[in-house]
């Protein structure tokens, strides 16, 4: 990315209206991005209480036969789920995606988001996730058929091209304005890229500047600094934040100080991190169970290890226990171990 001055306006709140006017608002437009195996109930949770305005659920297929298996049960929405409520869906039928939207509207979903972006081999396999940036007429039909069987606004994740000889997310977001979506999200990578090397932003620029809808960055941004840099070499309307979120959902908590031009942010403790670990574990338990709960606990711990300052033999250690009495028993008796050094 060019070097750019960093972003001094604040962000501000966004108003999206669905087909009937239905109005839902973002107060603050810093989201997290919907993640398989990630952005689950307590992730969200735990994300929206350090200031994430947006939390998105993991994707959700649209497939009928797939709709009460039990792991789009453990997926699905509920009233505790932080509002605005957003559904992301995994699809290529419009038929399936507007049958599924219902449902998740049913289930109190506020807002209905596309995934155009998943990269993953099983899922492009089937022609879904960013696969579907290829073909831009079923894209138009997949949208039309979402705004026309609900209310509520529609919104799209999606990469910035099928690979780097055919960045067409401009393209897209015309698309997408035209079937009267509400909001747009980009990663900045293709989908050819993967994960690897760095995201870029000029993509994401061309999009903002493409359509009058507002736009999330997304890709790479750790920290307020770099969300400023992206911001103003963008000028998107908001950001999204997805790896970046791994083992530091407190970061929410330090960009929406910065970019929401509130009060200065001051980091957690590691006592204060053990605690959040604690608490988000205990919610782990209770959402999938103990069997399962601790099996993703151990997921979590290894991408907190760097904020924890806890080496591979600790987390060894913490991968053999099998109860969740001993992985809290655990967590406190290293919270109550002094340091050296604070983690950054």
């Amino acid at each position: 990315m060019p070097a750019t001055p960093l972003a001094t306006t604040p962000l501000a709140p966004i108003t999206l209206l669905g087909r009937a006017g239905q109005a839902v608002c973002i107060d603050t437009p810093i989201a997290l991005a919907p993640m398989a195996g990630v952005s689950d109930r307590p992730f969200r949770q735990l994300c929206h209480a350090f200031g994430a305005g947006l939390v998105i659920t993991e994707m959700m297929s649209a497939k009928p036969e797939l709709q009460d298996s039990a792991k789009s049960r453990l997926r699905q929405i509920d009233s505790t789920d932080p509002e605005p409520r957003a559904v992301q869906l995994l699809g290529n039928d419009p038929a399936e995606l507007a049958l599924a939207a219902r449902s998740a509207v049913a289930q109190g979903a506020q807002l209905i988001d596309l995934n155009l972006g998943c990269p993953a081999k099983k899922v492009c396999k089937k022609a879904a996730g960013s696969a579907l940036m290829a073909e831009p007429d079923t894209i138009a039909r997949l949208l039309d058929a979402l705004v026309a069987a609900v209310d509520c606004p529609i919104s799209l994740k999606m990469r910035t091209g099928s690979d780097r000889d055919n960045r067409n997310a401009p393209i897209i977001a015309r698309i997408a304005e035209n079937a009267g979506l509400a909001l747009l999200s980009v990663h900045g990578r293709t989908r050819a890229d993967k994960y690897e090397g760095e995201a870029e932003y000029d993509t994401i620029a061309e999009v903002v500047a493409a359509v009058r809808l507002p736009v999330f960055a997304n890709g790479d941004i750790k920290t307020p600094e770099k969300a400023r840099a992206v911001l103003a070499h963008t000028n998107a309307a908001g950001i999204m934040i997805g790896r970046g979120a791994f083992g530091q959902p407190w970061l929410f908590a330090a960009l929406k100080a910065d970019l929401m031009g509130q009060s200065h942010y001051t980091a957690p403790t590691r006592a204060a991190r053990f605690q959040i670990v604690q608490q988000q574990f205990e919610k782990i338990y209770q959402h999938y169970g103990d069997s399962l709960g601790i099996r993703i606990t151990r997921k979590h711990l290894g991408w907190y290890a760097e904020a924890l300052a806890l080496d591979d033999a600790a987390r060894a250690v913490f991968n053999q226990f099998t109860l969740p009495q001993q992985q809290q028993s655990w967590l406190a008796t290293q919270a109550a171990t002094p340091q050296t050094t604070r983690p950054t």
